[in-house]
């Protein structure tokens, strides 16, 4: 099959958007606007040519492999033309237009635009006039009729001989340049449209297509962690990054903090990614005397990678002596600050096993934690 070519339109100055500089270069969950599309492009398997028609003063970003960049012109529909000029390819070959400030594009869209073209000269993705319609004549309103109106989206796809020759035939800035194939005569289809392509215009519409965007509410991941830490001849014992005087310390490779260690393993096992000692394992010189604050924020990056953060968390400390209670709150603000967490979302307690196995016996400490991960809205 021959290669897709695409053209992003992306010249536009977007006042209406409310942004100090052009909208399509503003910033939407993570990536640019006009990254959005591109990437959306360049991972089709059946695209093989990208160009992008920017606009005065609108430098080119990247790296894209295997995008080219043009000058727009003084409409949209010059945009479009010098976009057009810059594929030497057959004139059957297929080329997808859209606008920048459409970012919601999809896979399956790329690919149902394509599939539809097979039968048709052009076709454009189209959703239905869901409310009612008004028009204000002579200070009168009259209800239009809704039936057969559709708001037609971008992409639109042709081949490259046609709208090139179609564009070329007529006048003036188009509406879309669907109009100039719709002059000719030529057979335009139009397929279901996807409510995330909604056009950027106004300042409101950022948080409306971030919303659009952002993938669907999944379930809270729910993970538990223990471990255990015997004692050794020291002066004190450190709890959540808190030390704690004591006649012992707490005997481990690292710094042998029991309540973040079953924090890290509870947060590890909320997204499937094993236990502390997979990532930092007792062998490693690399952790001999390490703060414990290492593993917990790593684990907090290594489930933000997995899409999910940590809204909130529970630690037990199981043990005889020292007495914790004293030190609960400084403990709870130490894990809230090195966690970026609300006060209010980290529970520390305490109890014992009323005298029962080695904590009843005083020969080490416990602790268990709960660890409730949330889905974040930014893409991996």
């Amino acid at each position: 099959m021959p290669q897709v070519a695409a053209i992003i339109v992306a010249g536009g100055k977007g006042t209406r958007a409310g942004r100090v500089g052009p909208k399509q270069y503003e910033s939407l969950l993570g990536r640019t606007v006009l990254e959005w599309s591109i990437e959306a492009f360049l991972q089709h398997p059946d695209v093989g040519h990208l160009v992008v028609v920017s606009g005065t003063g609108q430098g080119k970003f990247g790296p894209f492999p295997g995008t080219s960049w043009v000058l727009g012109g003084d409409s949209r529909t010059q945009s479009v033309r010098n976009g057009l000029a810059a594929l030497d390819l057959p004139p059957d070959t297929a080329v997808l237009i859209h606008d920048a400030a459409r970012p919601g594009l999809s896979q399956d869209m790329i690919s149902a635009l394509i599939a539809a073209l097979k039968n048709a000269d052009a076709v454009a993705p189209a959703l239905p006039v869901p409310d009612a319609l008004k028009t204000e004549r002579n200070g009168k309103l009259e209800t239009v009729p809704r039936e057969g109106l559709f708001r037609v989206q971008t992409p639109q796809a042709f081949r490259l001989g046609a709208i090139r020759a179609a564009l070329d035939a007529s006048d003036g800035d188009l509406v879309d340049d669907l109009a100039a194939m719709e002059a000719t005569g030529a057979k335009v289809e139009l397929i279901p449209g996807d409510e995330r392509l909604h056009k950027i215009t106004y300042p409101e519409d950022f948080d409306l297509v971030a919303k659009l965007m952002s993938p669907a509410a999944a379930a809270p991941r729910v993970g538990k962690g223990f471990d255990v830490h015997a004692f050794e001849p020291g002066d004190h014992v450190t709890l959540c990054g808190v030390a704690i005087p004591h006649t012992a310390k707490l005997k481990g490779h690292s710094d042998a903090d029991a309540a973040w260690h079953a924090l890290t393993d509870a947060i590890l096992g909320a997204v499937a990614l094993g236990d502390i000692g997979d990532h930092f394992p007792p062998s490693d010189a690399r952790w001999k005397n390490a703060d414990s604050a290492i593993f917990l924020q790593e684990a907090i990056r290594l489930a933000g990678a997995e899409g999910y953060a940590v809204s909130s968390c529970d630690i037990t400390v199981i043990c005889e002596a020292p007495k914790v209670k004293p030190h609960r709150e400084a403990m709870r603000s130490r894990t809230a600050e090195l966690m970026g967490l609300p006060l209010s979302a980290v529970s520390v307690k305490a109890t014992t096993t009323e005298g029962l196995g080695f904590t009843g016996r005083r020969e080490g400490i416990a602790a268990e934690a709960i660890a409730v991960l949330v889905p974040t809205n930014q893409p991996r």
